[in-house]
């Protein structure tokens, strides 16, 4: 089967247990886990170096979730790559589940418990300096949200990284210009964060955060330039791949109910079933 098409198969049935996982809880954070599922499935199965039967490998790429409040499509991909069987995902928002409402290292995979806006970045940047104060290769990738980009600390992690020059650091921005209180430019002007980024001496790139073929195209090509960190504004929508949730921020936090699920997922069939046809 074609790479990018197992891919885009792989997204649709995260999607799909992302929002079953959500209804079944009765809590989680359905648009920005939607908007971020390309992302996550694109990195977790095409580029970062990981032993999932080893999941403290000195040697692995470490990954942080900065956004922590899309813990559930987090999850599944985790689950998905073989840190853990996919039954617990059944277990998330039940009493003594592993999985917290957001992600905590006692998780096979996660690197950092996160959630806390604006701390996911400066983590990255010490574990990207000690990685250069070890001599070890590894990278360090962190996904942010947008409207976390408000947080001083974030600012602070970007003048960090360029002064040490970390050049093994990637952060990754979900753009998908909604947060909980509503549009982000209304709470936050974000328009200039490539020259923000830029103007500390970060090297800055935009994709289709939403597109498979885009990011493992962004992603393998970024430039080596020694010492230079790197930025990757990757545009979304959020609650991608669900018609009424696409672009609302009223679905930040919302759940859906059982008539709503059973439409979501016929959707998200539709699209399996478009992918499969393509396959043919």
């Amino acid at each position: 089967m074609d790479k990018i098409l197992s891919l885009k198969q792989k997204a649709v049935s995260i999607r799909k247990r992302t929002l079953q996982m959500i209804c079944d809880a009765k809590h989680g954070h359905t648009g920005g886990s939607l908007s971020c599922v390309d992302i996550l499935v694109t990195l977790y199965f095409e580029i970062l170096r990981y032993d999932p039967a080893n999941p403290k490998d000195p040697g692995r790429d470490r990954f942080i979730m900065s956004k922590g409040h899309s813990a559930e499509s987090y999850y599944c991909v985790l689950a998905e790559a073989g840190f853990f069987a996919r039954d617990i995902l059944n277990t998330y928002g039940k009493f003594n589940s592993p999985l917290a409402g957001h992600p905590v290292i006692k998780v096979p995979g996660v690197e950092l418990n996160s959630g806390s806006l604006g701390h996911g970045l400066s983590v990255g940047t010490g574990m990207a300096l000690a990685g250069k104060m070890d001599h070890k290769e590894y990278k360090v990738w962190v996904l942010m949200g947008d409207g976390e980009q408000a947080e001083g600390s974030v600012m602070e992690a970007v003048m960090a990284a360029s002064h040490y020059k970390l050049d093994n650091l990637v952060a990754i921005i979900d753009r998908n210009r909604l947060q909980i209180s509503g549009d982000t430019e209304m709470i936050m002007k974000l328009d200039s964060l490539a020259e923000r980024y830029g103007a500390f001496g970060w090297h800055t790139q935009e994709t289709d955060g939403n597109n498979i073929e885009e990011l493992i195209q962004i992603f393998r090509s970024m430039p080596v330039v020694p010492g230079i960190p790197h930025l990757i504004i990757a545009n979304t929508t959020k609650g991608k791949g669900i018609s009424f949730i696409e672009n609302q921020a009223g679905w930040h936090h919302k759940v859906p109910t059982p008539e709503q699920l059973e439409e979501a997922l016929k959707e998200l069939d539709l699209q399996m079933e478009n992918l499969s046809s393509d396959a043919t």
